[in-house]
Protein backbone atom coordinates (compact mmCIF):
# COMPACT_ATOMS: atom_id res chain seq x y z
CA UNK A 1 0.00 0.00 0.00
CA UNK A 2 1.29 3.64 -1.00
CA UNK A 3 1.54 6.40 1.65
CA UNK A 4 -1.32 7.71 -0.44
CA UNK A 5 -3.31 4.95 -0.85
CA UNK A 6 -5.40 5.47 2.43
CA UNK A 7 -6.26 9.34 2.06
CA UNK A 8 -9.43 9.26 0.63
CA UNK A 9 -11.04 6.97 4.00
CA UNK A 10 -8.90 8.74 6.30
CA UNK A 11 -10.15 12.49 4.97
CA UNK A 12 -13.43 10.99 5.17
CA UNK A 13 -12.92 9.90 8.89
CA UNK A 14 -11.63 12.95 9.84
CA UNK A 15 -13.92 14.84 8.06
CA UNK A 16 -16.84 12.56 9.77
CA UNK A 17 -15.19 13.33 13.51
CA UNK A 18 -15.26 17.07 12.95
CA UNK A 19 -19.23 17.19 12.05
CA UNK A 20 -19.65 14.51 14.70
CA UNK A 21 -18.36 16.92 17.25
CA UNK A 22 -20.52 19.54 15.96
CA UNK A 23 -23.60 18.01 16.45
CA UNK A 24 -22.57 16.70 19.74
CA UNK A 25 -22.66 20.62 20.95
CA UNK A 26 -25.96 21.14 19.14
CA UNK A 27 -28.91 21.42 21.69
CA UNK A 28 -30.99 18.62 19.43
CA UNK A 29 -27.17 16.52 19.94
CA UNK A 30 -27.00 16.98 23.92
CA UNK A 31 -30.44 15.54 24.06
CA UNK A 32 -29.43 12.42 21.78
CA UNK A 33 -25.65 12.17 24.06
CA UNK A 34 -28.21 12.29 27.21
CA UNK A 35 -29.99 8.93 25.92
CA UNK A 36 -33.13 10.18 24.07
CA UNK A 37 -33.51 7.03 22.73
CA UNK A 38 -32.99 5.25 25.44
CA UNK A 39 -36.38 4.79 27.67
CA UNK A 40 -38.09 4.27 23.99
CA UNK A 41 -39.84 0.72 23.87
CA UNK A 42 -37.11 -1.35 22.34
CA UNK A 43 -37.72 -1.92 18.25
CA UNK A 44 -38.57 -4.98 18.19
CA UNK A 45 -41.89 -4.36 20.70
CA UNK A 46 -42.98 -0.98 18.28
CA UNK A 47 -45.61 -1.93 15.72
CA UNK A 48 -43.26 0.15 13.32
CA UNK A 49 -40.33 -2.24 13.23
CA UNK A 50 -38.97 -3.27 10.13
CA UNK A 51 -36.79 -6.35 10.69
CA UNK A 52 -33.63 -5.81 8.64
CA UNK A 53 -32.01 -8.95 8.65
CA UNK A 54 -35.58 -10.98 8.23
CA UNK A 55 -35.84 -8.83 4.59
CA UNK A 56 -32.33 -10.33 3.76
CA UNK A 57 -32.90 -13.54 4.99
CA UNK A 58 -36.14 -14.41 2.69
CA UNK A 59 -35.72 -16.51 -0.02
CA UNK A 60 -33.63 -15.45 -3.59
CA UNK A 61 -31.06 -12.86 -3.53
CA UNK A 62 -32.73 -9.37 -2.66
CA UNK A 63 -31.74 -5.82 -3.34
CA UNK A 64 -30.61 -3.23 -1.15
CA UNK A 65 -31.61 -0.16 -2.77
CA UNK A 66 -29.71 3.01 -1.87
CA UNK A 67 -30.27 6.74 -1.72
CA UNK A 68 -27.30 8.52 -2.27
CA UNK A 69 -26.75 12.33 -3.91
CA UNK A 70 -23.51 12.12 -5.03
CA UNK A 71 -19.71 10.15 -4.23
CA UNK A 72 -16.21 10.49 -4.12
CA UNK A 73 -15.96 8.75 -7.17
CA UNK A 74 -19.00 9.60 -9.19
CA UNK A 75 -19.71 13.17 -8.40
CA UNK A 76 -23.25 14.25 -8.64
CA UNK A 77 -25.84 11.68 -9.59
CA UNK A 78 -28.33 13.22 -9.72
CA UNK A 79 -29.58 16.67 -10.37
CA UNK A 80 -32.40 17.00 -8.04
CA UNK A 81 -32.69 13.67 -6.24
CA UNK A 82 -36.71 13.91 -4.69
CA UNK A 83 -35.91 11.59 -1.60
CA UNK A 84 -39.85 10.48 -1.43
CA UNK A 85 -40.09 9.61 -4.79
CA UNK A 86 -37.40 7.92 -5.41
CA UNK A 87 -37.58 5.84 -1.98
CA UNK A 88 -41.37 4.60 -3.20
CA UNK A 89 -39.84 4.07 -6.19
CA UNK A 90 -37.74 1.71 -4.91
CA UNK A 91 -39.95 -0.04 -3.01
CA UNK A 92 -42.55 -0.24 -6.03
CA UNK A 93 -39.76 -1.87 -7.58
CA UNK A 94 -39.19 -4.99 -5.32
CA UNK A 95 -36.11 -4.06 -2.92
CA UNK A 96 -36.59 -5.44 -0.07
CA UNK A 97 -35.02 -2.67 1.74
CA UNK A 98 -33.70 0.65 1.50
CA UNK A 99 -29.92 2.28 2.44
CA UNK A 100 -29.78 6.10 3.13
CA UNK A 101 -26.09 7.80 2.93
CA UNK A 102 -26.60 10.20 5.84
CA UNK A 103 -22.89 11.37 5.47
CA UNK A 104 -22.79 15.05 4.18
CA UNK A 105 -19.40 16.39 2.93
CA UNK A 106 -18.84 13.89 0.69
CA UNK A 107 -22.18 12.26 -0.69
CA UNK A 108 -24.67 14.95 0.62
CA UNK A 109 -26.33 13.13 2.57
CA UNK A 110 -28.17 14.26 6.22
CA UNK A 111 -29.87 12.41 9.26
CA UNK A 112 -33.16 13.93 8.04
CA UNK A 113 -33.47 11.90 5.11
CA UNK A 114 -33.64 9.11 7.09
CA UNK A 115 -36.62 10.52 8.54
CA UNK A 116 -37.96 11.25 5.30
CA UNK A 117 -37.68 7.98 3.94
CA UNK A 118 -39.19 6.29 7.07
CA UNK A 119 -42.24 8.48 6.23
CA UNK A 120 -42.21 7.63 2.58
CA UNK A 121 -41.57 4.15 2.25
CA UNK A 122 -42.47 0.75 4.45
CA UNK A 123 -39.51 -1.02 3.73
CA UNK A 124 -36.56 -1.26 6.35
CA UNK A 125 -33.78 1.49 6.38
CA UNK A 126 -30.23 1.11 6.89
CA UNK A 127 -27.88 4.56 8.35
CA UNK A 128 -25.39 3.92 5.50
CA UNK A 129 -22.47 6.38 7.59
CA UNK A 130 -18.83 6.29 8.60
CA UNK A 131 -19.88 5.25 12.21
CA UNK A 132 -16.73 5.81 14.31
CA UNK A 133 -18.85 6.64 18.14
CA UNK A 134 -22.11 5.37 19.93
CA UNK A 135 -23.44 8.22 19.72
CA UNK A 136 -24.08 8.07 15.98
CA UNK A 137 -26.29 4.55 16.95
CA UNK A 138 -28.25 6.98 18.83
CA UNK A 139 -29.03 9.39 16.29
CA UNK A 140 -29.82 6.68 14.06
CA UNK A 141 -32.52 4.78 16.17
CA UNK A 142 -34.17 8.22 16.70
CA UNK A 143 -34.25 9.31 13.20
CA UNK A 144 -35.85 5.57 12.63
CA UNK A 145 -33.29 3.64 10.83
CA UNK A 146 -33.55 -0.39 11.55
CA UNK A 147 -30.21 -1.12 11.11
CA UNK A 148 -26.76 0.76 10.78
CA UNK A 149 -23.23 -0.06 8.59
CA UNK A 150 -20.47 -0.63 10.55
CA UNK A 151 -17.16 -0.79 8.32
CA UNK A 152 -13.88 -3.15 9.13
CA UNK A 153 -11.56 -0.80 8.02
CA UNK A 154 -12.65 2.50 9.73
CA UNK A 155 -12.59 1.16 12.92
CA UNK A 156 -10.24 -0.83 15.62
CA UNK A 157 -11.42 -4.56 16.61
CA UNK A 158 -12.21 -2.93 20.02
CA UNK A 159 -14.04 0.05 18.52
CA UNK A 160 -16.06 -2.56 16.28
CA UNK A 161 -16.68 -5.13 19.37
CA UNK A 162 -18.05 -2.02 21.35
CA UNK A 163 -20.11 -0.47 18.45
CA UNK A 164 -21.92 -4.10 17.41
CA UNK A 165 -23.05 -3.96 21.06
CA UNK A 166 -24.18 -0.56 21.42
CA UNK A 167 -26.02 -1.10 17.87
CA UNK A 168 -27.44 -4.63 19.30
CA UNK A 169 -28.64 -2.91 22.80
CA UNK A 170 -30.11 -0.52 20.64
CA UNK A 171 -32.18 -3.19 18.65
CA UNK A 172 -30.37 -2.16 15.70
CA UNK A 173 -29.24 -4.66 12.84
CA UNK A 174 -26.02 -4.59 11.96
CA UNK A 175 -24.23 -4.40 8.46
CA UNK A 176 -20.82 -5.23 9.09
CA UNK A 177 -18.16 -4.47 6.25
CA UNK A 178 -15.21 -6.02 5.07
CA UNK A 179 -12.83 -5.95 1.89
CA UNK A 180 -10.51 -8.98 2.89
CA UNK A 181 -9.78 -11.95 4.59
CA UNK A 182 -8.72 -10.48 7.32
CA UNK A 183 -11.16 -8.08 7.74
CA UNK A 184 -13.85 -10.47 7.88
CA UNK A 185 -12.01 -12.39 10.41
CA UNK A 186 -12.08 -9.58 12.62
CA UNK A 187 -15.94 -8.90 11.89
CA UNK A 188 -16.73 -12.60 12.19
CA UNK A 189 -14.88 -12.22 15.96
CA UNK A 190 -17.13 -9.08 17.08
CA UNK A 191 -20.40 -10.95 16.31
CA UNK A 192 -21.60 -10.43 12.81
CA UNK A 193 -24.56 -11.99 11.60
CA UNK A 194 -24.75 -10.06 8.39
CA UNK A 195 -21.26 -9.21 6.38
CA UNK A 196 -21.31 -6.82 3.45
CA UNK A 197 -18.43 -7.39 1.68
CA UNK A 198 -17.60 -3.86 -0.70
CA UNK A 199 -16.18 -4.47 -4.03
CA UNK A 200 -14.79 -0.21 -3.89
CA UNK A 201 -11.33 -0.40 -1.70
CA UNK A 202 -12.28 2.49 0.32
CA UNK A 203 -8.52 3.37 0.44
CA UNK A 204 -8.58 4.78 -3.45
CA UNK A 205 -12.16 3.69 -4.47
CA UNK A 206 -11.18 1.81 -7.35
CA UNK A 207 -13.89 -1.67 -7.63
CA UNK A 208 -13.13 -5.14 -8.01
CA UNK A 209 -16.50 -6.83 -8.57
CA UNK A 210 -14.99 -10.26 -8.04
CA UNK A 211 -13.56 -8.94 -4.80
CA UNK A 212 -17.21 -11.22 -2.68
CA UNK A 213 -16.87 -14.14 -4.54
CA UNK A 214 -13.45 -14.67 -3.47
CA UNK A 215 -14.25 -14.33 -0.03
CA UNK A 216 -17.37 -16.52 0.00
CA UNK A 217 -15.52 -19.57 0.43
CA UNK A 218 -14.41 -18.23 4.19
CA UNK A 219 -18.00 -17.29 5.06
CA UNK A 220 -19.39 -19.61 7.75
CA UNK A 221 -22.70 -21.10 7.45
CA UNK A 222 -25.80 -19.27 8.77
CA UNK A 223 -23.85 -15.70 8.18
CA UNK A 224 -26.34 -13.63 5.63
CA UNK A 225 -23.95 -12.27 3.23
CA UNK A 226 -24.16 -8.67 0.94
CA UNK A 227 -22.05 -7.86 -2.42
CA UNK A 228 -21.90 -3.47 -2.44
CA UNK A 229 -20.62 -1.07 -4.83
CA UNK A 230 -20.12 -2.29 -8.77
CA UNK A 231 -23.38 -3.93 -9.31
CA UNK A 232 -25.38 -3.29 -12.48
CA UNK A 233 -26.39 -5.84 -14.41
CA UNK A 234 -28.65 -8.81 -13.91
CA UNK A 235 -26.07 -11.24 -15.45
CA UNK A 236 -23.75 -9.76 -12.01
CA UNK A 237 -26.63 -10.99 -9.30
CA UNK A 238 -27.24 -14.17 -11.12
CA UNK A 239 -23.78 -15.23 -10.71
CA UNK A 240 -23.70 -13.72 -7.06
CA UNK A 241 -27.00 -15.87 -6.38
CA UNK A 242 -25.65 -18.44 -7.57
CA UNK A 243 -22.54 -18.42 -5.19
CA UNK A 244 -24.95 -17.77 -2.70
CA UNK A 245 -25.34 -14.67 -1.83
CA UNK A 246 -28.02 -13.16 0.20
CA UNK A 247 -28.31 -9.99 -1.31
CA UNK A 248 -26.81 -6.93 -2.93
CA UNK A 249 -27.15 -3.17 -2.35
CA UNK A 250 -27.11 -0.62 -4.87
CA UNK A 251 -26.68 2.65 -5.61
CA UNK A 252 -25.17 4.17 -8.14
CA UNK A 253 -27.18 2.32 -10.94
CA UNK A 254 -30.41 3.00 -9.64
CA UNK A 255 -29.30 6.54 -8.65
CA UNK A 256 -28.54 7.90 -12.42
CA UNK A 257 -31.87 5.83 -13.92
CA UNK A 258 -34.92 8.07 -15.15
CA UNK A 259 -37.15 5.07 -13.90
CA UNK A 260 -35.74 3.59 -10.60
CA UNK A 261 -38.42 1.23 -10.19
CA UNK A 262 -38.01 0.06 -13.96
CA UNK A 263 -34.57 -0.17 -13.93
CA UNK A 264 -35.03 -1.94 -10.16
CA UNK A 265 -37.14 -4.48 -12.10
CA UNK A 266 -34.95 -5.00 -15.25
CA UNK A 267 -31.84 -5.67 -12.98
CA UNK A 268 -33.50 -8.53 -11.27
CA UNK A 269 -34.93 -10.20 -14.32
CA UNK A 270 -32.56 -12.73 -15.04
Amino acid sequence: MSASSSTVLDRILAETRAELERRKRDPAGAAIGEGAAIGQAPLRERPDRRPFRDALAAPGIGVIAEFKRRSPSAGTLHESPQLGEIVSAYAAGGAVAISVLTEGPNFGGELADLQAARAACPLPLLRKDFIVDPFQLREARAAGADAVLLIVAALSAPELVRLYAGARELDLDVLVEVHDERELATALAAGAEIVGVNNRDLRDFSVDVTRTERLMDAMPEGVLVVSESGIATPQQLERLQQRGLDAVLVGEALMRADDPAAALRALKKF
